[in-house]
């Protein structure tokens, strides 16, 4: 396998732009072959499945954030337990609700909603809706951590935006959200 780093990247040297230095390599599946890949005039060797150009990005700000948020001082929580975090509404969410979004079973997001309740980012609270349901809320704790993560995303989008230029970043914005429309199940 070839590792994948952009031109761009190899100009500039910007840190953590040589994905092969963060464990990404070039990916061939059946859907390169099939016309699935990324065109744009790259030969075969350059060419990456769409599907890990849009993980790459994703994978990148997962990892940023939750650095941000050890060096901040939330370090006792694990990297799985945060991303059943996220999915938190900021009224509180139902436990069935968390495991479907999180894409586990409602045992396992039970586990990880203990684990978080223990750490004091969240609790659990009777749902004002529903007697028999109960909601779980974000703590004070989590607030805070919410903040952290949130400043390292307002970073990490602000280096994107003047790495590809004012017009690409929302060009790029514009068709995510236009793609978020046919995949994104949970989407207001």
């Amino acid at each position: 396998m070839c590792h994948v780093r952009s031109a761009a990247a190899r100009r500039h040297g910007r840190a953590g732009d040589d994905l092969a230095g963060r464990g990404c390599r070039r990916v061939w599946s059946s859907w390169d072959r099939m016309g699935d890949g990324v065109e744009c005039g790259m030969d075969d060797e350059q060419r990456v499945n769409l599907g890990v150009l849009l993980f790459i990005p994703y994978r990148y700000t997962e990892d940023r954030m939750f650095r941000a948020l050890q060096d901040a001082g939330f370090d006792d929580w694990t990297l799985a337990q945060c991303r059943v975090f996220q999915r938190i509404a900021p009224d509180g969410s139902r436990l069935t609700d968390l495991a479907d979004q999180a894409q586990m079973t409602k045992q396992s997001a039970g586990v990880m909603v203990d684990q978080l309740e223990r750490l004091g980012y969240v609790r659990r609270v009777p749902d004002p809706t529903d007697g028999r349901a109960r909601l779980i809320v974000i703590e004070e704790r989590g607030r805070r951590a919410v903040e952290v993560a949130a400043a390292a995303l307002d970073e990490i989008l602000a280096e994107w935006k003047t790495y590809l230029g004012t017009r690409n970043f929302a060009l790029l914005h514009q068709i995510l959200d236009q793609l978020r429309e046919i995949t994104d199940p949970y989407a207001p």
